[in-house]
Protein backbone atom coordinates (compact mmCIF):
# COMPACT_ATOMS: atom_id res chain seq x y z
CA UNK A 1 0.00 0.00 0.00
CA UNK A 2 1.14 3.63 -0.76
CA UNK A 3 0.95 6.23 2.61
CA UNK A 4 -1.50 8.67 2.44
CA UNK A 5 -3.01 10.96 4.56
CA UNK A 6 -4.49 9.94 7.56
CA UNK A 7 -8.43 10.22 6.95
CA UNK A 8 -10.42 11.58 9.76
CA UNK A 9 -13.78 9.77 10.72
CA UNK A 10 -16.13 12.02 12.15
CA UNK A 11 -15.94 9.30 15.23
CA UNK A 12 -12.71 9.96 16.50
CA UNK A 13 -12.24 11.52 19.57
CA UNK A 14 -10.37 15.31 19.27
CA UNK A 15 -7.73 16.24 20.64
CA UNK A 16 -7.13 19.80 21.03
CA UNK A 17 -3.39 20.97 20.98
CA UNK A 18 -2.14 23.99 23.11
CA UNK A 19 1.45 25.44 22.43
CA UNK A 20 3.59 26.38 25.27
CA UNK A 21 6.59 27.31 23.13
CA UNK A 22 6.23 31.49 24.21
CA UNK A 23 5.76 30.48 27.83
CA UNK A 24 7.55 27.11 28.92
CA UNK A 25 9.60 27.30 25.42
CA UNK A 26 10.86 30.64 26.27
CA UNK A 27 11.44 29.65 30.01
CA UNK A 28 14.85 27.50 28.53
CA UNK A 29 18.01 29.37 29.66
CA UNK A 30 19.03 31.09 26.61
CA UNK A 31 16.10 31.26 24.59
CA UNK A 32 14.87 34.76 25.26
CA UNK A 33 12.73 36.14 21.79
CA UNK A 34 11.81 39.92 20.97
CA UNK A 35 8.55 40.72 19.90
CA UNK A 36 8.68 40.42 16.73
CA UNK A 37 10.17 36.89 17.19
CA UNK A 38 7.10 35.89 19.10
CA UNK A 39 4.51 37.48 16.91
CA UNK A 40 6.62 35.26 13.69
CA UNK A 41 5.86 32.12 16.05
CA UNK A 42 2.26 33.36 17.18
CA UNK A 43 1.15 33.42 13.66
CA UNK A 44 2.98 30.02 12.33
CA UNK A 45 1.13 28.30 15.26
CA UNK A 46 -1.93 29.76 14.73
CA UNK A 47 -1.67 29.67 10.71
CA UNK A 48 -0.95 25.72 11.37
CA UNK A 49 -4.15 24.65 13.41
CA UNK A 50 -3.36 25.30 16.71
CA UNK A 51 -5.72 25.42 19.39
CA UNK A 52 -4.59 27.16 22.26
CA UNK A 53 -1.23 29.46 22.18
CA UNK A 54 -0.08 30.13 25.65
CA UNK A 55 1.36 33.49 24.83
CA UNK A 56 3.45 34.12 28.38
CA UNK A 57 3.32 34.79 32.05
CA UNK A 58 1.79 39.03 31.77
CA UNK A 59 2.44 39.54 35.74
CA UNK A 60 6.38 38.53 34.82
CA UNK A 61 7.53 41.46 33.41
CA UNK A 62 6.37 44.59 31.01
CA UNK A 63 7.71 43.09 28.58
CA UNK A 64 5.95 39.90 28.81
CA UNK A 65 2.81 41.46 29.56
CA UNK A 66 3.14 43.35 25.83
CA UNK A 67 3.87 40.26 24.13
CA UNK A 68 0.69 38.77 25.22
CA UNK A 69 -1.51 41.84 24.85
CA UNK A 70 0.38 41.76 21.11
CA UNK A 71 0.03 38.11 20.52
CA UNK A 72 -3.79 38.16 21.42
CA UNK A 73 -4.78 41.50 19.16
CA UNK A 74 -2.94 39.08 16.33
CA UNK A 75 -4.19 35.64 16.52
CA UNK A 76 -6.87 35.22 14.23
CA UNK A 77 -8.31 31.68 15.37
CA UNK A 78 -6.93 30.08 18.10
CA UNK A 79 -7.43 30.68 21.61
CA UNK A 80 -5.19 32.89 23.59
CA UNK A 81 -3.71 31.97 27.17
CA UNK A 82 -1.84 33.84 29.97
CA UNK A 83 -0.06 31.87 33.23
CA UNK A 84 -1.03 33.51 36.61
CA UNK A 85 0.27 32.12 39.51
CA UNK A 86 -2.93 31.37 42.41
CA UNK A 87 -2.29 35.08 43.24
CA UNK A 88 -5.35 37.68 42.48
CA UNK A 89 -2.62 40.22 40.92
CA UNK A 90 -0.80 37.83 38.70
CA UNK A 91 -5.00 37.12 37.69
CA UNK A 92 -6.30 40.25 36.90
CA UNK A 93 -3.03 40.57 35.01
CA UNK A 94 -3.31 37.88 32.58
CA UNK A 95 -7.24 38.57 32.58
CA UNK A 96 -6.05 41.97 31.12
CA UNK A 97 -3.40 40.67 28.78
CA UNK A 98 -6.04 37.85 27.30
CA UNK A 99 -9.04 40.26 27.10
CA UNK A 100 -7.80 41.53 23.79
CA UNK A 101 -7.97 38.24 22.20
CA UNK A 102 -10.95 36.91 20.14
CA UNK A 103 -10.74 34.05 22.44
CA UNK A 104 -8.83 34.76 25.69
CA UNK A 105 -7.95 32.38 28.49
CA UNK A 106 -7.19 32.41 32.37
CA UNK A 107 -4.61 29.36 32.95
CA UNK A 108 -3.93 29.69 36.67
CA UNK A 109 -2.13 26.87 38.80
CA UNK A 110 -1.25 25.96 42.30
CA UNK A 111 1.37 23.42 44.11
CA UNK A 112 -0.67 19.92 45.03
CA UNK A 113 2.28 17.90 45.91
CA UNK A 114 3.61 17.17 49.39
CA UNK A 115 7.12 18.86 48.40
CA UNK A 116 6.20 21.54 47.03
CA UNK A 117 3.89 22.61 49.44
CA UNK A 118 6.28 21.93 52.29
CA UNK A 119 9.23 23.16 50.33
CA UNK A 120 8.27 25.99 48.16
CA UNK A 121 4.22 27.64 48.88
CA UNK A 122 4.80 26.33 52.70
CA UNK A 123 1.43 25.82 52.63
CA UNK A 124 -1.05 23.15 54.08
CA UNK A 125 -3.65 21.05 52.40
CA UNK A 126 -6.56 23.05 53.37
CA UNK A 127 -4.98 26.34 53.07
CA UNK A 128 -4.25 25.04 49.28
CA UNK A 129 -7.99 23.55 48.74
CA UNK A 130 -9.00 27.74 50.06
CA UNK A 131 -6.68 29.02 47.13
CA UNK A 132 -8.05 26.86 44.61
CA UNK A 133 -11.54 28.02 45.63
CA UNK A 134 -10.58 32.19 45.50
CA UNK A 135 -8.41 32.54 42.73
CA UNK A 136 -10.59 30.33 40.10
CA UNK A 137 -13.58 32.02 41.00
CA UNK A 138 -11.74 35.13 40.76
CA UNK A 139 -10.10 34.05 36.96
CA UNK A 140 -14.13 33.15 35.95
CA UNK A 141 -15.53 36.16 36.85
CA UNK A 142 -13.11 37.94 35.14
CA UNK A 143 -13.62 35.49 31.59
CA UNK A 144 -15.38 32.36 30.58
CA UNK A 145 -12.32 29.84 29.62
CA UNK A 146 -10.51 29.36 33.05
CA UNK A 147 -7.73 26.69 32.74
CA UNK A 148 -6.58 25.13 36.41
CA UNK A 149 -3.52 23.31 36.27
CA UNK A 150 -1.81 21.24 39.73
CA UNK A 151 1.66 21.85 39.31
CA UNK A 152 3.43 18.63 40.33
CA UNK A 153 0.00 16.51 39.99
CA UNK A 154 2.22 13.53 39.35
CA UNK A 155 3.79 13.34 42.68
CA UNK A 156 0.48 14.34 44.53
CA UNK A 157 -1.35 11.72 46.40
CA UNK A 158 -4.96 10.70 44.27
CA UNK A 159 -7.25 11.80 47.15
CA UNK A 160 -5.96 14.82 47.58
CA UNK A 161 -5.54 15.56 44.13
CA UNK A 162 -9.30 14.40 43.59
CA UNK A 163 -10.65 17.36 45.87
CA UNK A 164 -8.18 19.83 44.42
CA UNK A 165 -9.77 18.99 40.89
CA UNK A 166 -13.13 18.84 42.47
CA UNK A 167 -13.05 22.10 43.75
CA UNK A 168 -11.88 23.99 40.80
CA UNK A 169 -14.53 22.47 38.43
CA UNK A 170 -17.22 24.11 41.24
CA UNK A 171 -14.92 27.53 40.84
CA UNK A 172 -15.45 27.58 37.38
CA UNK A 173 -12.57 25.92 35.48
CA UNK A 174 -13.44 24.68 31.85
CA UNK A 175 -9.97 22.61 31.45
CA UNK A 176 -8.49 20.73 34.05
CA UNK A 177 -4.54 20.25 33.29
CA UNK A 178 -2.50 17.69 35.43
CA UNK A 179 1.25 18.38 34.69
CA UNK A 180 4.04 16.38 35.07
CA UNK A 181 6.09 19.22 36.46
CA UNK A 182 9.30 17.38 36.49
CA UNK A 183 9.45 14.63 34.10
CA UNK A 184 8.49 11.87 36.70
CA UNK A 185 5.76 10.04 35.40
CA UNK A 186 5.83 6.91 33.52
CA UNK A 187 3.60 6.14 30.45
CA UNK A 188 0.67 3.24 32.54
CA UNK A 189 0.42 5.60 36.28
CA UNK A 190 0.01 8.62 33.85
CA UNK A 191 -2.97 6.84 32.61
CA UNK A 192 -4.35 5.56 35.41
CA UNK A 193 -4.01 8.67 36.85
CA UNK A 194 -6.13 10.83 34.26
CA UNK A 195 -8.38 7.52 34.28
CA UNK A 196 -8.66 7.88 37.84
CA UNK A 197 -9.29 11.56 38.06
CA UNK A 198 -12.31 11.37 35.27
CA UNK A 199 -13.82 8.62 37.17
CA UNK A 200 -13.81 9.73 40.85
CA UNK A 201 -14.61 13.27 40.36
CA UNK A 202 -17.95 15.03 40.21
CA UNK A 203 -18.53 17.26 36.93
CA UNK A 204 -15.20 15.57 35.49
CA UNK A 205 -17.43 14.72 32.63
CA UNK A 206 -18.35 18.88 31.72
CA UNK A 207 -14.46 19.46 31.52
CA UNK A 208 -11.66 18.86 29.16
CA UNK A 209 -8.68 17.47 31.02
CA UNK A 210 -5.00 17.81 30.04
CA UNK A 211 -2.12 16.52 30.23
CA UNK A 212 1.73 18.89 30.65
CA UNK A 213 4.90 16.44 30.44
CA UNK A 214 8.22 17.38 30.39
CA UNK A 215 11.04 15.43 29.45
CA UNK A 216 13.38 14.56 32.23
CA UNK A 217 13.42 10.83 31.32
CA UNK A 218 12.81 11.35 27.85
CA UNK A 219 8.78 9.90 27.94
CA UNK A 220 6.97 13.33 27.72
CA UNK A 221 5.88 12.38 23.85
CA UNK A 222 5.07 9.03 25.60
CA UNK A 223 3.33 10.25 29.05
CA UNK A 224 1.29 12.41 26.83
CA UNK A 225 -0.43 10.18 24.67
CA UNK A 226 -0.88 7.97 27.49
CA UNK A 227 -2.63 10.66 29.00
CA UNK A 228 -5.49 10.55 26.25
CA UNK A 229 -5.92 6.93 26.37
CA UNK A 230 -6.84 7.82 30.04
CA UNK A 231 -9.13 10.25 28.98
CA UNK A 232 -7.45 13.55 28.45
CA UNK A 233 -8.45 15.55 25.57
CA UNK A 234 -5.31 18.37 25.63
CA UNK A 235 -2.06 17.77 25.12
CA UNK A 236 0.10 20.99 26.41
CA UNK A 237 3.52 20.97 24.05
CA UNK A 238 6.73 23.27 22.43
CA UNK A 239 7.46 23.15 18.62
CA UNK A 240 10.90 20.80 18.65
CA UNK A 241 10.21 20.10 22.34
CA UNK A 242 11.54 23.47 23.86
CA UNK A 243 11.37 24.02 27.31
CA UNK A 244 12.64 24.01 31.23
CA UNK A 245 15.25 21.26 31.44
CA UNK A 246 14.87 18.48 29.26
CA UNK A 247 12.26 20.58 27.36
CA UNK A 248 8.34 19.56 27.05
CA UNK A 249 6.83 17.29 24.83
CA UNK A 250 7.52 17.98 21.28
CA UNK A 251 3.77 18.74 19.38
CA UNK A 252 4.97 17.74 16.10
CA UNK A 253 5.99 14.36 18.13
CA UNK A 254 2.79 13.96 19.49
CA UNK A 255 0.62 15.29 16.13
CA UNK A 256 2.26 12.89 13.69
CA UNK A 257 2.17 9.60 16.49
CA UNK A 258 -1.20 10.83 16.38
CA UNK A 259 -1.66 10.85 12.63
CA UNK A 260 0.43 7.97 11.71
CA UNK A 261 -0.77 5.17 14.62
CA UNK A 262 -4.04 6.06 13.93
CA UNK A 263 -4.97 2.40 14.07
CA UNK A 264 -3.65 2.36 17.55
CA UNK A 265 -4.72 5.21 18.50
CA UNK A 266 -8.07 6.29 17.52
CA UNK A 267 -8.07 10.33 18.08
CA UNK A 268 -7.08 13.30 15.70
CA UNK A 269 -6.07 16.93 16.05
CA UNK A 270 -6.69 20.13 13.66
CA UNK A 271 -2.92 20.57 12.78
CA UNK A 272 -1.91 20.89 9.60
CA UNK A 273 1.20 18.93 9.47
CA UNK A 274 2.74 20.16 6.35
CA UNK A 275 3.34 23.52 8.43
CA UNK A 276 5.48 21.72 10.78
CA UNK A 277 9.14 21.79 9.47
CA UNK A 278 8.47 25.38 8.35
CA UNK A 279 7.20 26.06 12.28
CA UNK A 280 9.87 23.97 13.65
CA UNK A 281 12.64 26.49 11.44
CA UNK A 282 10.87 29.53 13.02
CA UNK A 283 10.90 28.64 16.77
CA UNK A 284 14.59 27.33 16.09
CA UNK A 285 15.68 30.91 14.39
CA UNK A 286 13.75 33.31 17.05
CA UNK A 287 14.84 31.12 20.23
CA UNK A 288 18.23 30.42 18.66
CA UNK A 289 18.43 26.81 20.07
CA UNK A 290 19.15 24.36 16.60
CA UNK A 291 17.30 21.04 16.13
CA UNK A 292 19.48 17.96 16.47
CA UNK A 293 20.03 16.41 13.36
CA UNK A 294 17.96 13.43 14.56
CA UNK A 295 15.56 14.70 16.33
CA UNK A 296 12.06 12.64 15.32
CA UNK A 297 9.89 14.36 12.42
CA UNK A 298 11.58 17.76 11.63
CA UNK A 299 15.45 16.93 12.27
CA UNK A 300 17.75 17.41 8.84
CA UNK A 301 18.78 13.63 9.25
CA UNK A 302 14.49 12.91 9.59
CA UNK A 303 14.85 11.93 5.94
CA UNK A 304 18.04 11.06 5.13
CA UNK A 305 19.64 7.24 4.55
CA UNK A 306 23.17 6.63 4.64
CA UNK A 307 23.09 2.70 5.27
CA UNK A 308 23.22 1.02 1.54
CA UNK A 309 21.15 -1.55 2.96
CA UNK A 310 18.48 1.59 3.77
CA UNK A 311 19.12 2.72 0.42
CA UNK A 312 18.43 -0.20 -1.22
CA UNK A 313 15.34 -0.28 0.26
CA UNK A 314 14.41 3.26 -0.05
CA UNK A 315 15.08 2.73 -3.71
CA UNK A 316 12.73 0.01 -4.63
CA UNK A 317 9.77 1.22 -1.97
CA UNK A 318 10.22 4.23 0.03
CA UNK A 319 7.76 2.82 2.78
CA UNK A 320 10.38 -0.10 3.34
CA UNK A 321 11.96 2.75 6.06
CA UNK A 322 9.62 5.31 6.01
CA UNK A 323 6.50 5.32 7.94
CA UNK A 324 5.27 8.94 6.82
CA UNK A 325 6.38 10.99 3.42
CA UNK A 326 8.26 14.36 4.17
CA UNK A 327 5.49 15.72 2.51
CA UNK A 328 3.34 15.17 4.93
CA UNK A 329 5.62 17.32 7.22
CA UNK A 330 6.05 19.83 4.84
CA UNK A 331 9.69 19.16 3.72
CA UNK A 332 10.53 18.89 -0.01
CA UNK A 333 13.68 18.70 -2.12
CA UNK A 334 16.81 20.05 -1.84
CA UNK A 335 16.39 22.05 -5.13
CA UNK A 336 19.60 24.36 -7.18
CA UNK A 337 17.46 26.79 -8.75
CA UNK A 338 18.32 30.04 -7.22
CA UNK A 339 22.04 31.44 -8.23
CA UNK A 340 24.01 35.09 -8.97
CA UNK A 341 22.25 35.92 -11.84
CA UNK A 342 18.28 35.09 -10.07
CA UNK A 343 17.06 38.40 -9.76
CA UNK A 344 13.98 40.41 -7.42
CA UNK A 345 11.24 38.88 -8.70
CA UNK A 346 12.59 34.95 -8.16
CA UNK A 347 14.10 35.48 -4.90
CA UNK A 348 10.90 36.78 -4.06
CA UNK A 349 8.83 33.88 -5.18
CA UNK A 350 11.28 31.60 -3.70
CA UNK A 351 10.70 33.09 -0.08
CA UNK A 352 7.25 32.83 -0.76
CA UNK A 353 7.75 28.98 -1.40
CA UNK A 354 9.70 28.61 1.46
CA UNK A 355 6.75 30.17 3.68
CA UNK A 356 8.68 33.60 3.96
CA UNK A 357 6.69 37.23 3.51
CA UNK A 358 8.93 40.02 3.93
CA UNK A 359 8.28 43.80 4.63
CA UNK A 360 10.13 46.22 1.62
CA UNK A 361 13.33 47.08 3.93
CA UNK A 362 13.82 43.27 5.24
CA UNK A 363 13.61 41.68 1.40
CA UNK A 364 16.10 44.40 0.04
CA UNK A 365 18.38 42.91 2.90
CA UNK A 366 18.00 39.41 2.42
CA UNK A 367 18.05 39.87 -1.03
CA UNK A 368 21.61 41.35 -0.86
CA UNK A 369 22.79 38.99 1.45
CA UNK A 370 21.69 36.47 -1.13
CA UNK A 371 23.62 38.16 -4.24
CA UNK A 372 26.47 38.36 -2.00
CA UNK A 373 26.14 34.74 -1.30
CA UNK A 374 25.67 33.62 -4.65
CA UNK A 375 28.74 34.96 -5.84
CA UNK A 376 30.82 33.58 -3.30
CA UNK A 377 29.00 29.73 -3.38
CA UNK A 378 28.42 27.61 -6.86
CA UNK A 379 24.73 26.01 -5.64
CA UNK A 380 22.52 28.46 -3.44
CA UNK A 381 20.61 25.76 -2.02
CA UNK A 382 17.10 26.09 -0.43
CA UNK A 383 18.59 25.50 3.33
CA UNK A 384 20.96 28.26 2.42
CA UNK A 385 18.32 30.82 1.98
CA UNK A 386 16.51 29.48 5.19
CA UNK A 387 19.32 30.09 7.41
CA UNK A 388 20.42 33.37 5.35
CA UNK A 389 16.81 34.89 5.73
CA UNK A 390 16.46 33.44 9.43
CA UNK A 391 19.94 34.95 10.80
CA UNK A 392 19.05 38.67 8.55
CA UNK A 393 15.65 38.37 10.73
CA UNK A 394 17.52 37.50 14.04
CA UNK A 395 19.92 40.35 13.80
CA UNK A 396 17.04 43.62 12.70
CA UNK A 397 18.13 46.31 15.25
CA UNK A 398 21.03 44.88 17.00
CA UNK A 399 22.45 47.92 18.73
CA UNK A 400 26.32 46.40 18.43
CA UNK A 401 27.43 45.46 14.55
CA UNK A 402 30.08 43.80 12.63
CA UNK A 403 31.69 46.47 9.97
CA UNK A 404 34.91 45.03 9.03
CA UNK A 405 36.81 41.96 10.50
CA UNK A 406 40.62 40.86 9.83
CA UNK A 407 42.37 37.32 11.03
CA UNK A 408 45.77 36.14 10.28
CA UNK A 409 46.43 33.27 11.91
CA UNK A 410 49.82 31.08 11.88
CA UNK A 411 50.43 27.31 12.61
CA UNK A 412 52.29 27.29 15.94
CA UNK A 413 51.61 31.75 16.11
CA UNK A 414 50.02 34.07 17.58
CA UNK A 415 46.43 34.47 15.85
CA UNK A 416 46.03 38.51 15.38
CA UNK A 417 42.30 39.95 14.91
CA UNK A 418 41.71 43.34 13.89
CA UNK A 419 38.18 44.34 14.01
CA UNK A 420 35.74 47.17 13.46
CA UNK A 421 32.25 47.11 15.65
CA UNK A 422 29.20 49.79 15.41
CA UNK A 423 28.24 50.21 18.54
CA UNK A 424 25.27 52.26 19.31
CA UNK A 425 25.88 53.71 15.67
CA UNK A 426 29.50 54.78 16.64
CA UNK A 427 32.47 52.82 15.04
CA UNK A 428 35.07 51.41 17.43
CA UNK A 429 37.92 49.76 16.20
CA UNK A 430 40.12 47.16 18.23
CA UNK A 431 43.02 44.23 18.04
CA UNK A 432 43.50 41.55 19.81
CA UNK A 433 45.95 38.21 20.06
CA UNK A 434 44.65 35.13 20.59
CA UNK A 435 45.44 31.63 21.26
CA UNK A 436 43.45 30.85 18.03
CA UNK A 437 41.40 32.59 15.45
CA UNK A 438 38.05 32.63 17.49
CA UNK A 439 39.43 33.22 20.88
CA UNK A 440 40.73 36.32 19.16
CA UNK A 441 38.10 36.56 17.26
CA UNK A 442 35.95 36.93 21.13
CA UNK A 443 38.51 38.61 22.96
CA UNK A 444 38.14 41.60 20.50
CA UNK A 445 34.49 41.78 20.59
CA UNK A 446 34.74 41.95 24.85
CA UNK A 447 37.09 44.38 24.33
CA UNK A 448 35.35 46.44 22.23
CA UNK A 449 32.12 46.47 24.35
CA UNK A 450 34.07 46.86 27.48
CA UNK A 451 31.89 43.45 28.89
CA UNK A 452 33.23 40.02 30.07
CA UNK A 453 30.36 37.58 29.33
CA UNK A 454 31.11 33.77 30.00
CA UNK A 455 31.27 31.60 26.68
CA UNK A 456 28.67 28.85 27.64
CA UNK A 457 29.33 27.22 24.18
CA UNK A 458 30.63 27.54 20.97
CA UNK A 459 29.22 25.38 17.75
CA UNK A 460 29.78 25.20 14.03
CA UNK A 461 27.54 23.39 11.50
CA UNK A 462 27.07 23.27 7.82
CA UNK A 463 24.36 23.90 6.30
CA UNK A 464 24.55 22.11 3.47
CA UNK A 465 27.46 20.08 1.87
CA UNK A 466 30.17 21.00 0.19
CA UNK A 467 33.34 23.03 0.63
CA UNK A 468 31.83 25.83 -0.42
CA UNK A 469 28.68 25.36 2.42
CA UNK A 470 27.59 28.26 4.70
CA UNK A 471 29.19 27.61 8.50
CA UNK A 472 26.26 28.08 10.97
CA UNK A 473 27.64 28.92 14.14
CA UNK A 474 25.84 29.07 17.46
CA UNK A 475 27.24 30.99 20.71
CA UNK A 476 25.42 30.61 23.96
CA UNK A 477 26.69 33.13 26.31
CA UNK A 478 26.15 33.92 29.85
CA UNK A 479 26.18 37.04 32.07
CA UNK A 480 24.83 38.18 35.36
CA UNK A 481 22.77 35.22 36.21
CA UNK A 482 21.12 35.56 32.50
CA UNK A 483 21.60 32.95 29.55
CA UNK A 484 21.48 33.52 26.03
CA UNK A 485 21.97 32.33 22.44
CA UNK A 486 23.02 33.35 19.32
CA UNK A 487 22.94 31.80 15.45
CA UNK A 488 24.46 33.23 11.98
CA UNK A 489 25.12 31.83 8.86
CA UNK A 490 28.23 32.75 6.68
CA UNK A 491 30.33 30.96 4.16
CA UNK A 492 33.58 31.54 6.62
CA UNK A 493 33.48 30.03 9.35
CA UNK A 494 34.93 32.88 11.24
CA UNK A 495 32.73 35.27 10.29
CA UNK A 496 29.96 33.09 11.02
CA UNK A 497 31.63 32.92 14.51
CA UNK A 498 31.88 36.81 15.21
CA UNK A 499 28.34 37.43 14.10
CA UNK A 500 27.05 34.49 15.93
CA UNK A 501 28.64 35.81 19.03
CA UNK A 502 27.65 39.20 18.36
CA UNK A 503 23.79 38.50 17.59
CA UNK A 504 23.94 36.88 21.10
CA UNK A 505 25.56 39.26 22.86
CA UNK A 506 22.74 41.84 21.27
CA UNK A 507 20.29 39.70 23.23
CA UNK A 508 22.13 40.28 26.63
CA UNK A 509 21.17 43.92 25.94
CA UNK A 510 17.29 43.67 25.32
CA UNK A 511 15.78 44.77 28.21
CA UNK A 512 13.21 42.07 29.54
CA UNK A 513 11.62 42.69 32.97
CA UNK A 514 14.01 42.24 36.14
CA UNK A 515 16.79 40.78 33.67
CA UNK A 516 17.27 43.64 32.46
CA UNK A 517 21.25 44.22 31.79
CA UNK A 518 21.37 47.98 31.30
CA UNK A 519 23.36 49.68 28.34
CA UNK A 520 26.49 49.29 27.49
CA UNK A 521 28.36 51.47 29.92
CA UNK A 522 26.36 50.13 32.88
Amino acid sequence: MSIQPVETPSNKDRVYIFDTTLRDGEQSPGATMTLEEKLQVAEALDDMGVDIIEAGFPIASNGDFEAVVAVAKQVKRAVVAGLARAIPADIARAGEAVRHAQRGRIHTFVSTSPIHLAHQMKKTEEQVLEIITQTVAQARNLIDDVEWSAMDATRTPMDFLARCVELAIKAGATTINLPDTVGYAVPEEHEAMFRSMIERVPGADKVIFSAHCHDDLGLAVANSLAAVKGGARQIECTINGLGERAGNAALEEVVMAIRTRADAMPYHTEIDTTHLSRASKIVSAASNFPVQYNKAIVGKNAFAHESGIHQDGMLKNAETYEIMTPASVGIKATTLVMGKHSGRAAFKDKLKELGYELGDNAFQEAFVRFKDLADRKKHVYDADIVALVDDEVGSVGDRIKLVSMEVISKSGGIHHCDMTLSVDGEDVSVSYDGSGSVDAIFNAIKKAVGKEPHLVLYAIDGVTGGTDAQASAHVRLEMNGRIVSGNAAEPDTLMASARAYLNAYNRLLIERGAAAQGALAG
